[in-house]
């Protein structure tokens, strides 16, 4: 099953924590805290992957993290936020 990276932004107790994925420009989750952020996320991939499939596209490969590592739009983000793993959709993995 592959996975997403997430990235988990804290801004602080009075800001809600956003979370956005590299690979799946637009694609972002949000929650009162990093539980809550987190738990959201996968509904927000869910989401993405059947908007993209209204529109007869599929879900991108996702990178690993090796690969993000190496990229300097999001290399400062990674070494900066907490990183999550997010799964991709059955449905949208099936498809592949």
């Amino acid at each position: 099953m592959p996975y997403y990276v997430a990235v988990v932004e804290e801004a602080g107790p009075e800001t809600a924590v956003g979370i956005w994925f590299p690979d799946l420009p637009g694609c972002f989750s949000a929650g009162d805290d990093v539980d809550e952020a987190l738990g959201n996320a996968g509904d927000a991939v869910r989401l993405y992957a059947e908007e993209l499939a209204k529109d007869g596209r599929a879900l991108p490969r996702p990178r690993t993290f090796s690969e993000l590592r190496k990229d300097p739009a999001v290399v400062a983000d990674l070494q900066e936020n907490l990183v999550a793993l997010v799964a991709a959709p059955l449905a949208a993995h099936a498809a592949e």
